[in-house]
């Protein structure tokens, strides 16, 4: 039977820190990306990219934690298309991996709005290298991918909750502490026509290097898929 209760996602905005006064009791795991496990110790999966430095692991593991790497979230992302549409960055990687690993009930994300300030704290720990603001044409429509997440989440009856206040470019509905919130209705005609055009495109590179063979990419064609996944979930 599959546990009743989200999985906690965590990040590492400053805004993280709220989840510190949370039950590890309301969540069925708690999976931080990067340096998010230095926010709580009572995480179970830490997930992070091979260019994670090691001085940045965790100082030591509990007993039932776990960490991920790309040889696990690269697969799971492929079940759903391939990173190059799922979207190059810790958050989606780690969204697509826990629907495919973990297939919760719900996801709720906390400190991965992908809101970067001019100046003052970036992180929880201070300031860091925002990814989403790379040159990266897997990041051209952070509110698109985080739209093509919850549709591919929703069809795997798991809904996507975010952070219950702060700015975010993801489109997910605000957590209220319960599962009882109405799920956004999706246009499955606005979702088919954005799977039809990521099937011509064929931009799938199993390997999860994507980087490695942008030569090969159309950014308009990109473009024009994102559009459609924006429009499955409109304002």
């Amino acid at each position: 039977m599959t546990d009743p209760r989200p999985v906690l996602l965590l990040g590492s905005a400053p805004s993280a820190v709220v989840c510190q006064e949370w039950s590890k009791d309301e969540f069925s795991a708690i999976v931080a990306i990067n340096n998010a496990w230095r926010i709580r110790p009572d995480w179970d999966f830490n997930i992070f990219p091979d260019d994670f430095p090691e001085d940045r692991y965790p100082d030591a593991m509990q007993e039932g934690q776990s960490i991920v790497t790309s040889e696990a979230y690269v697969p799971a992302n492929n079940q759903f298309g391939g990173i190059v549409y799922a979207g190059g960055t810790m958050v989606f990687s780690a969204g697509y991996w826990v629907l495919a690993a973990l297939r919760p009930a719900a996801i709720v994300v906390v400190g991965c709005d992908m809101v970067y300030p001019k100046s003052g704290k970036t992180h929880f720990y201070g300031t860091g290298t925002a990814d989403p603001l790379r040159q990266d044409p897997s990041l051209r429509n952070l509110e698109a991918k985080s739209a093509r997440l919850m549709y591919h989440a929703a069809s795997q009856g798991c809904l996507c909750f975010r952070a219950p206040e702060g700015e975010s470019r993801l489109v997910f509905p605000l957590w209220t502490g319960a599962l009882s919130a109405a799920a956004p209705q999706p246009d499955h005609a606005q979702a088919e026509a954005a799977q039809a055009l990521e099937a011509e495109a064929g931009y799938v590179v199993p390997s999860g290097r994507y980087w490695d063979a942008q030569a090969q990419f159309s950014l308009p064609k990109i473009d024009a898929i994102d559009t459609h996944w924006q429009a499955t979930y409109p304002d």
